[in-house]
């Protein structure tokens, strides 16, 4: 392969994101309507709210997708310092805002933001500018190993203050995995993971609502109309879906029986209105997503690009996957939304500003 100019980006990549979020706008359609009345007297209050996520996020799609990605190198330290200053708003008085016992969101006039959504995307630009700044100083313990481990320690401690547990665990898995990618050693990848489970042994040890989600997991059928009642609606939706579906719009879990039925456990709505095949079609195209995504790192032009690239594609799709496996059981519930359908302007407009970049990105792929 040689390196070309800038060249048709990959449109196959577009499709499937635009056809992710459609998915997400007529599920949020689907779902919403009941608890958008009986929260705020307003049928189509999350859809609306969607929409103006999904208009936002076309203007950062396209921003990322006109800026040559090297620009978010040079700016990287920058924009992390700032996405972390913007985290650390959360716990102001006034300015942040708190919703059952997590302080997540800043309040700018009438908007809502989520820090957390633009820090894991800065996180993934900052350490995919440092593993090419460093290149094979990263298997060094001195250069390589202890400043990548006090990069991510520094970042989790704002994500654990509010606490975003199951945010967490996404953005350290893939800035592992590109560490790993960046010339890690093994051995140092073993010593990452024993951190963290010891870390998440701690974290659970302390909040009892977690450890009662590894119960659950464990024991699904213990307690259902207690701790396992969110696992146990959502089986019975996915359950009552069939092999096709019941058909859009006709979901009956969504009346007030799954808790947050816009949120993590949309994916069991989409499941019951669509079925096994539905599901299966929804997997095929997040698989898509990721090809496409891997495809464009294993070409990019440089190191950065190929980084960059990879990083933004695994941020999206373990999301993905983990949100769909707690929802079916096979992981404990961690209350992660899914990526492009979850009900949720933050994610889905950064979701899109990281995904522009990997347009631009894929203009400057080796042919």
């Amino acid at each position: 392969m040689v390196a070309s100019r800038a060249h048709s980006p990959d449109y196959k990549l577009f499709i499937v994101t635009i056809i992710l979020v459609l998915v997400g706008v007529f599920m949020i359609a689907s779902a919403s309507p009941v608890i958008g009345e009986t929260r705020f007297g307003e049928v189509y209050f999350f859809l609306k709210n969607q929409l103006v996520g999904v208009g936002v996020g076309a203007v950062t799609f396209l921003a990322g997708w006109r800026i040559k990605y090297t620009f978010w190198k040079k700016t990287a330290p920058l924009i992390l310092v700032a996405s972390l200053f913007l985290m650390a708003l959360v716990f102001i008085p006034g300015v942040g805002l708190e919703l059952k016992g997590a302080a997540r969101w800043i309040e700018l006039g009438p908007i809502t933001v989520q820090p957390s959504e633009i820090t894991k995307l800065a996180f993934i630009i900052y350490i995919a500018a440092w593993l090419q700044a460093k290149q094979k100083d990263v298997r060094k313990f001195s250069t390589g190993f202890l400043p990548f481990l006090v990069m991510l320690g520094t970042v989790s401690l704002f994500f654990i203050l509010q606490p975003d547990i199951g945010t967490l665990g996404v953005l350290a898995i893939t800035a592992t995995l590109l560490f790993f990618a960046g010339g890690g050693k093994l051995a140092q990848i073993g010593i990452l993971c024993l951190i963290g489970i010891v870390g998440l042994w701690m974290i659970v040890s302390l909040q009892p609502y977690r450890l009662d989600r590894i119960t659950v997991f464990l024991r699904p059928t213990e307690d259902i109309q207690g701790i396992g009642y969110q696992l146990n609606q959502s089986l019975i939706a996915i359950g009552s879906g069939g092999f096709w579906g019941k058909g859009f719009g006709m979901s009956q879990q969504k009346f007030y029986y799954l808790p947050e039925p816009t949120g993590d456990s949309i994916f069991a709505v989409f499941g019951e209105e669509f079925g096994f095949m539905g599901n299966i079609i929804l997997i095929m195209l997040f698989l898509i997503f990721s090809w496409r995504g891997i495809r464009i790192a294993n070409r990019a032009p440089d190191s950065f690009g190929s980084y960059l690239a990879m990083g933004i594609t695994l941020l999206i799709v373990i999301q993905a996957f983990i949100n769909m496996a707690a929802i079916s059981g096979l992981v404990p519930l961690t209350g992660l939304p899914l990526s492009f359908i979850s009900y949720g302007s933050s994610a889905l407009v950064i979701n899109l500003a990281a995904v522009g970049i990997l347009m631009n990105i894929s203009k400057y792929t080796r042919i």
